[in-house]
């Protein structure tokens, strides 16, 4: 009988977590990224953090795991956990009108927005104001006064309840509620009230003179004439710091969605929990994906899971973080240019981390035993079984040849021929089972080289020198590259 399976969540990502990485600096090199920072928290543990690139284009400085970015709306979940938590004192109540804490808006449209309303986005009220140039450094954020100038003048869009509406200056407002309820400026009851507390050792309401050496500089898009970038400076966002102001690294950001897992209760009650992350709104705009929308989290499905979170957009940066709260498994992309594909590389992150957790192979049995090149005999021991994934390394690898590369890595237990290049890993990748030397595909239908076998040529090392794949030799990509800069020289 098979003992049993003593690997954890974590130790499955864990053994995957070189692969995530090189996957993901495979991307933001296609991408012409400037840098790129991301992790990947399983349960209890951060099982991968990691940074690829420069934090600065002119000066060439390298990205570190500890540079802070602009993690922009993140802010608003931070946002919305405060006010759950004061609504659980009886500090305040989501069905307060806004203008019930702020006296200001006595009299104005928007000041009979409740804070659940300016929460979901569903109060009408206007994004960022007729004159929202600030969003390219244009002017300075607004402060107090300009915000509620700017609500008072023209803050009613739509009815409340009559259409969702992202806006930042609801959320602005809701901050200037918390700091009435509280007394306090909102950034030092955030520190102490929702940071402390969630464990975040580098996360920060605001940029302020202390962090200004390890910022990342943001970066313009590229043009279509060239791969050169913009440098975008940091300011600071005034009263919207509630919507947009936070500054973070990918660690603690996945550490800030392990305190939203189900089961933790260290910030929000399981009732809480469930309001902020349940849908308030279903986004269907044409053409467009799907959205759904709770009090200050995103919520979306990926891999077949429901994950929730937020992504973040500032001048010069792009950022996205998603966490499958049930499952407790979150990733965190945060990347330094306008032109960004944060929102998809943490989708690709997740469907590996998922493939790598879905990929466990119970009592599978023996390794198909494969004749070692190198010594002459088979490369798994009697006792290796498919569960434990014992013997398959030796067919991992990165190949390449004229049409590109192919990448054959074990996620979990099961061995997947796939393609680095794509924004979404899993598009035409192929689950193998080895069958002695070979790799076999499952059969289905299809138009490339489906069901025939992934061949190998074994170099005078016991390593992988090349695959055939449907006829056509892929050769290690290190030796491929070296042969193409020659070509080019």
């Amino acid at each position: 009988m098979a003992s049993p399976d003593p690997r954890t969540d974590a130790d499955l990502v864990r053994a995957a977590a070189p692969y995530l990485a090189d996957w993901l600096g495979t991307q933001a090199a296609f991408a012409r990224l400037p840098g790129v920072q991301a992790a990947v928290r399983v349960g209890e543990e951060v099982v991968l953090d990691v940074a690829h690139g420069v934090a600065d284009v002119a000066t060439g400085e390298p990205l570190r795991t500890d540079h802070l970015f602009r993690a922009a709306s993140h802010s608003k979940t931070f946002l919305a956990t405060a006010v759950l938590r004061l609504a659980e004192r009886g500090l305040l109540r989501l069905d307060d009108a806004l203008a019930a804490h702020l006296p200001e808006l006595d009299g104005v449209p928007v000041g009979a927005v409740t804070v659940r309303e300016a929460l979901g986005h569903t109060g009408g009220v206007r994004r960022d104001g007729s004159d929202a140039d600030f969003w390219q450094l244009g002017g300075p954020f607004p402060d107090r006064a300009v915000l509620l100038a700017t609500i008072a003048k023209e803050g009613e869009v739509f009815g409340r309840g009559e259409h969702f509406k992202y806006s930042n200056l609801a959320y602005g407002l809701v901050g200037l509620v918390v700091e009435a309820v509280t007394g306090v400026p909102y950034a030092d009851h955030l520190r102490s009230d929702v940071i402390a507390p969630a464990g975040l050792a580098d996360t920060h309401p605001e940029i302020g003179p202390a962090l200004a050496g390890r910022l990342v500089t943001g970066h313009s898009a590229r043009s279509a004439d060239d791969d050169r970038r913009l440098p975008v400076a940091h300011v600071p966002t005034g009263a919207l710091a509630s919507a947009t102001g936070l500054t973070s690294t990918a660690r603690d950001l996945v550490t800030w969605a392990a305190a939203h897992f189900a089961g933790d209760t260290s910030l929000l009650s399981p009732r809480s929990q469930r309001l902020v992350q349940r849908t308030e709104s279903t986004i269907a705009m044409p053409r467009g994906r799907v959205r759904e929308y709770g009090l200050g989290f995103e919520a979306r499905e990926l891999e077949g899971r429901r994950v929730v979170g937020h992504g973040g957009g500032f001048p010069g940066q792009l950022t996205r973080t998603w966490w499958d709260p049930s499952g407790r498994v979150a990733v965190s992309v945060l990347t330094n240019a306008v032109d960004g594909p944060a929102d998809g590389l943490a989708a690709g992150l997740f469907a590996l981390v998922v493939t790598a957790l879905e990929g466990r192979l119970p009592d599978a049995g023996p390794v198909a035993p494969g004749d070692d090149p190198a010594s002459g005999g088979a490369t798994a021991s009697s006792g290796a079984t498919a569960s434990s994934g014992a013997g398959l390394e030796r067919f991992t690898g990165r190949f390449a040849g004229l049409w590109g590369l192919t990448d054959v890595v074990l996620l979990g237990d099961r061995l997947w021929l796939l393609d680095p290049r794509a924004e979404d890993p899993l598009v035409g990748a192929e689950a193998l089972t080895p069958d002695g030397d070979v790799l076999r595909p499952e059969p289905h239908a299809g138009f490339r080289a489906v069901g025939e076998p992934v061949e190998y040529v074994w170099g005078e090392d016991g390593r992988p020198a090349a695959i055939v794949v449907g006829g056509m030799t892929s050769w290690r990509a290190d030796e491929y590259a070296a042969q193409r800069a020659e070509l080019l020289r």
